[in-house]
């Protein structure tokens, strides 16, 4: 999101909503901002998405929406996903089936928008996330460790396969596993029960910590139930990490032939990986680079968002002044909107 915010903000002005729960929601603020802007521009398809989108279709104003997460999974085995029914699922589908373009951050999430979400193919854009490149600088010696990264939360044990994970690291002795990620609620405890001397649980790192780690690590693993893209992935790989990934979601589509599949979850499974990506050379590790370099770029990034809203210039031509796109930005942790229809700086919605 914060990427999207960045790149968007060099062509507009833009106001930030911030809703961190449903009690932050105010209407009228919400109603305010809407019409005092050209678009709306959401991340992900739930509550804090529906009334800005809802808002938009009234004022007839268009409005973009980000998915492919959350917010498009049914995996009721593991209790992940809107899509599982609901509540979450109407709000969810509300929100898709009234946004004028949906924007899906890989082929595996375009398929999930449409099948699970129910939208109609012809609303939904594929742009890939864009990664942006490491700022930390000097020589690197990689160790013998293998790193996941996740927050550690009750669901991400079997969605992220952080147990599993753990689980493999008894054996291969020999190695330092790492878990990387803020712990959310007491799922830590059931990881250190779990876990051989060998495993460390590093918390909640910075971007330059996360970015060293990326720069010293030689194996990713990345052995998840669902992902809509993997960003955490993605940096590993432009970090020269070999990948070490499950065949779901999006992993394939990031991880191409520069890594290493794993059938299933199998803590024996996830080490036979590791063990085969080990043997690599040093040429894999290149390859991982190039492609996140050469198909997840921030240009890549900044051009899709920009043809994505010089399509809604030419079907709502009407809602934008003198012809140039200006948008409004809405979001879970972060929302942004732009310029007004006056050409003034859009004010906050709320």
């Amino acid at each position: 999101m914060k990427i999207d915010l960045s790149l968007l903000r060099r062509y507009e002005e833009v106001t930030e909503y911030y809703a961190k729960s449903w009690r932050d929601i105010r209407p009228w603020g919400i109603l305010r901002a809407v019409r005092s802007h050209d678009a709306v521009f959401c991340w992900f398809a739930s509550w804090h998405s529906l009334l800005p989108v809802l808002f938009a279709r009234l004022w007839g104003k268009p409005s973009i929406v980000v998915t492919g997460g959350y917010d498009v999974a049914n995996e009721p085995d593991i209790g992940y996903g809107s899509q599982c029914g609901g509540l979450r699922q109407w709000v969810a589908r509300a929100v898709i089936r009234h946004a004028s373009l949906l924007v899906a951050n890989s082929e595996a999430a375009c398929r999930e928008v449409v099948q699970n979400g129910h939208a109609r193919p012809e609303k939904v854009r594929l742009v890939y996330h864009g990664i942006a490149p490491f700022t930390t600088a000097g020589p690197r010696v990689r160790g013998d460790q293998v790193l996941t990264v996740g927050d550690v939360s009750r669901g991400n044990l079997w969605r992220k396969g952080l147990l599993p994970y753990v689980r493999a690291a008894r054996f291969l002795p020999n190695y330092r596993f790492l878990v990387a990620g803020e712990y959310r609620d007491n799922a830590i405890e059931v990881l250190r029960a779990e876990a051989p001397p060998n495993v460390e649980f590093l918390g909640r790192v910075s971007d330059d910590q996360l970015a060293s780690l990326f720069l010293t690590s030689k194996v990713y693993v990345q052995a998840s139930r669902h992902e809509g893209f993997g960003m955490s992935l993605a940096e590993a790989m432009l970090g020269e990490c070999i990948p070490v990934v499950t065949k779901v979601g999006a992993l394939p589509e990031v991880v191409g032939e520069t890594g290493v599949y794993i059938e299933n979850q199998a803590p024996e499974e996830i080490a036979k990986g590791i063990k085969l990506a080990l043997e690599l050379g040093e040429d894999r590790r290149k390859l991982a680079r190039i492609r996140v370099q050469e198909m997840f770029s921030l240009e890549q990034r900044e051009l899709g968002l920009l043809a994505t809203v010089e399509g809604l210039v030419q079907e709502y031509p009407n809602g934008f002044v003198d012809g140039s796109s200006r948008l409004g930005l809405t979001a879970r942790s972060i929302t942004s909107a732009v310029r007004t229809q006056k050409g003034r700086r859009g004010r906050s919605a709320g």
